[in-house]
């Protein structure tokens, strides 16, 4: 787990892990907001996210929540809170550990050797094929393949895509795939999406002006049909 997202507004604390995280060699980012969180998301590919569920913007809870809408990224909370119920509030939403304060570093790198563990043992059932096999998505490795080849994306372009091949076959709104992929505060940016797919069908289709994979369902949102 190379890119560690640390979204912790305590300035002691988000220094401190992440030169430790950065001594063991890791990448890390801090974000100090869950705005901060969400840009984060959109401009890198992350390993994991180390996040404070006390935050000056947004509940750590519904940030979870949020994130889980769209993404499978392992969330380790790293809390004040020792209450029973705001520990089972967070593993409910979707995180995948909980560790509260003062914690230490090894703590935390054993927590996080935990779920690189895990995420290798569910590795291969994050692959998506289109029936005819043209177009691969490995969601654990955040490689797409087409005809064989792989094809770059961008963070945001990869973070698009990852949400429709999470759900696969459904109709997924405008403001929902806004908000999951840029944050909240660009619920209304609909212009960001037409560009946008208009890149992904460019790199993903055979023909982009007669879309096999990635629908448009007018007034409604984009579908993702492999």
């Amino acid at each position: 787990m190379k890119h560690v997202l640390i979204v912790e507004d305590d300035t002691d604390i988000a220094r401190a892990v992440s030169v430790g995280l950065r001594g063991k060699g890791h990448e890390v980012t801090i974000a100090a907001s869950g705005r901060q969180m969400n840009e984060a998301l959109a401009e890198a590919t992350v390993d994991v996210i180390l996040l404070d569920l006390g935050l000056p913007d947004v509940d750590g809870i519904e940030l979870i929540s949020q994130v889980r809408k769209w993404s499978q990224v392992p969330i380790v909370v790293i809390s004040a809170r020792h209450d029973a119920h705001g520990k089972i509030a967070a593993l409910d939403a979707g995180a995948d550990d909980y560790v509260t304060k003062p914690f230490s570093l090894g703590e935390v790198l054993a927590r996080l050797r935990a779920i690189e563990r895990r995420s290798g043992a569910a590795a291969d059932s994050s692959v998506v094929r289109t029936g005819d096999g043209r177009v691969v998505i490995d969601l654990a490795a955040h490689v797409l393949t087409v005809e064989g080849a792989e094809v770059h994306l961008t963070p945001i372009e990869w973070n698009m895509l990852a949400v429709f091949a999470k759900h696969r076959g459904a109709l997924v709104d405008a403001t929902t795939l806004l908000t999951e992929v840029w944050g909240p505060e660009y619920a209304g940016e609909r212009g960001y999406l037409r560009v946008y797919m208009s890149q992904l069908r460019q790199k993903l289709e055979a023909d982009p002006a007669r879309p096999q994979y990635l629908h448009t369902q007018m007034g409604m949102g984009y579908r993702f049909t492999p």
